[in-house]
């Protein structure tokens, strides 16, 4: 816990944009997105209100360039790193990143934001695609079912009602309530939770998706290089 020394040196620290993003970050991440506002982030950074100003246009300002902050987190692989491996490191590393900012999830897919952690994010991914061999079509599926799984996996992980280490527990209240002769399977899953404490698996989802998408390239390149035998052939 900062003691009042602390805070005073902290307070002595010029402000920077830098300082002010990062306190916005830390404040949502503490006490949600909600509780941003200018005048509490002032107060966190010892400053009055009317000094950010300075540093950022206005709130909206600021939510634009939080996400580009957290954006700039995700671990995206070089070029010339194999699609498969690239997309799939890229979309653990998101997952952990959004996990850690439980805001940021809903902000980026609410808001239009194409600041430079957008940008090098975005190109990096389609990057790995197009040289991993799909069509900008091709790429903007991957992209897009990849991302769909992504955030769709992570607002599920992020808004259960219990942490997954209460799962044993809520699963055993559950199946006390259910007529199990009535509802037999639903009762062999939660008896398989209640014995492993097994949670949802990304990874498991995201496998697949690499998978189907390896074998659409496949297909694709395989019908390519047949027109293209058949073609040399009608010459």
């Amino acid at each position: 816990m900062p003691t009042e020394t602390d805070s005073n040196a902290e307070r002595r620290v010029p402000l920077s944009t830098e300082r002010v993003l990062r306190a916005a970050v830390a404040l949502a991440d503490q006490s949600g997105i909600e509780s941003l506002t200018m005048r509490r982030l002032g107060q966190r950074l010892g400053v009055e209100a009317m000094s950010l100003y300075n540093h950022v246009a206005n709130k909206d300002d600021i939510l634009d360039r939080i996400v580009d902050l957290v954006l700039s987190d995700i671990d995206i692989p070089p070029a010339g790193t194999d699609w498969k491996t690239a997309m799939r490191q890229r979309a653990i590393s998101a997952h952990e990143v959004l996990l850690a900012h439980p805001w940021a999830a809903m902000l980026i897919m609410s808001r239009y934001n194409i600041g430079p952690g957008m940008t090098r994010y975005l190109d990096a991914t389609l990057g790995r695609l197009r040289e991993g061999g799909f069509s900008i079509e091709g790429a903007l599926d991957a992209w897009n079912t990849l991302d769909s799984h992504l955030y769709g996996f992570t607002l599920q992980e992020l808004n259960l009602p219990f942490e997954v280490k209460e799962a044993q527990k809520v699963s055993a209240d559950v199946l006390s309530q259910l007529p199990v002769d009535e509802y037999r399977h639903v009762a062999e899953v939660i008896t398989e939770i209640m014995k492993t404490g097994r949670a949802e698996d990304f990874e498991f989802g995201l496998d697949l998706i690499l998978d189907g998408l390896e074998r659409i390239l496949d297909q694709a390149e395989g019908s390519s290089k047949l027109r293209g035998r058949l073609e040399s052939r009608g010459r």
